[in-house]
């Protein structure tokens, strides 16, 4: 049994100290508001919206 918690401490250890060398890691959870970074994915919205109507006006064509 004290193996396993010994075990356990160890690991425990070895992520603390992995997550902490690895720079600016976000432990908080989801984010809702200005402060999200979805920007990429808000700029391609616009371009698929323009490929999609793009089929529809050559069709009427």
């Amino acid at each position: 049994m004290w193996k396993i918690v010994v075990g356990f401490v160890a690991i425990a250890a070895l992520t603390l100290w992995l997550l902490s060398k690895g720079g600016d890691i976000d432990m908080s959870g989801e984010k809702h508001g200005i402060d999200t970074s979805h920007a990429p994915a808000a700029a391609s919205a616009p371009a698929a919206a323009s490929a999609a109507s793009a089929p529809s006006s050559a069709a009427s064509q």
